[in-house]
């Protein structure tokens, strides 16, 4: 089977790694030319995974259309606002019988979204039935360096679901699966918003009752949105929900939890942004998310505070007041 990873950040370079361990052919397209040259001659991503040796069967090109010749396996591992016009681009050099595994996680600003929809929206019908949705608790420096990980592979097609899931098992990393596209794309977009929350209430110096709260109640917004799309709220409960949720609010890798911490300390968003070098999602998914939210008329407190925060210069002290003299109610 050969690989074709369209995106060479941490998260593309480290699901292009892990297969190529399996002794995969994998080829990573990337506009980043400088960096893909170093990342076929000298086997490492030195801006996203400096300092982790990649597998000699990995290699790289900035041409899409060698890129994707041949391939068995195409991986969408770009930002969620560039996943139209990659798809666009990649639409006319994808095989017929290609499965399609998008690592995406955001909602679609203009159009309101998911990668699901988007890439259905691009690619011709026949495709929609080889398209797969990865999601799940995973920083690409720790999958990259083969620790323990498990993650949630949906696909509304069984077949397509298992066949990625036999394809991307390893000893180091376990995908589960599940037919909820919904629940999976909703909870792997939200959680980026929440954990903005959790860094928020970390650089203030709330403690970690404040995260606990965040994290449960910011649960309960991502089940009241994924309900709206039609998804199972166990699946919430799970990998593509709770665990990824956890994951990004509590940990000093997660890049959602480092703004909403600096955030909180008082920085400004532009300089968080320069000094961190990569995509925050959280960052697009908080407009997004907001947006939704309002579609649907769901009541999604967290989310509107991080957007508010962001976008509409609100103090972090003052977000913190406002969330908790919200009316009191009951919790279920």
């Amino acid at each position: 089977m050969r690989v074709t990873v369209l995106g060479a950040g941490s998260w593309g370079t480290a699901l292009g790694a892990i297969l190529a361990t399996k002794g995969l052919p994998v080829t990573v397209w990337d506009i980043d030319v400088p960096m893909l040259r170093t990342l076929a001659s000298a086997k490492e991503n030195t801006r996203y995974l400096p300092g982790i040796r990649l597998p000699e069967t990995m290699d790289a090109t900035p041409d899409l259309a060698a890129a994707l010749v041949g391939a068995d396996l195409v991986i969408f591992a770009v930002p969620s606002h560039a996943m139209r016009r990659v798809a666009q681009d990649a639409r006319e050099h994808l095989g017929q019988d290609a499965l399609l595994c998008s690592v995406a996680k955001g909602i679609e600003v203009e159009t309101l979204m998911t990668m699901s929809e988007v890439l259905e929206d691009v690619l011709p019908e026949p495709a929609h039935r080889n398209l797969t949705f990865l999601s799940g608790p995973s920083f690409a420096k720790e999958v990259a360096r083969g620790l323990p990980t498990a993650v949630t592979i949906a696909s509304r097609f069984e077949d397509a679901a298992r066949l990625a899931q036999k394809v991307f098992h390893t000893r180091s990393f376990r995908p589960y699966t599940t037919p909820d596209v919904a629940g999976v794309e909703i909870g792997g977009c939200v959680k980026n918003v929440v954990a903005i929350a959790a860094g928020i209430a970390d650089g203030l110096g709330y403690g970690e009752n404040a995260r606990a709260a965040l994290i449960t109640r910011g649960l309960a917004e991502i089940i009241r949105l994924a309900a709206c799309k039609g998804a199972n709220p166990l699946t919430l409960g799970g990998l593509a929900g709770l665990g990824d949720l956890v994951l990004t609010c509590s940990s000093d890798l997660s890049r959602n939890r480092t703004v909403g911490f600096q955030l909180g300390l008082g920085k400004g968003l532009e300089e968080i942004q320069a000094a961190l070098g990569q995509v925050a999602e959280g960052v697009i998914n908080a407009r997004s998310t907001r947006a939704l939210a309002q579609k649907y008329g769901v009541d999604m407190p967290i989310s509107e505070t991080v957007y508010r925060v962001i976008y509409e210069g609100f103090s972090p002290h003052d977000a913190g007041v406002d969330l908790m003299m919200r009316e009191t109610k009951p919790e279920f």
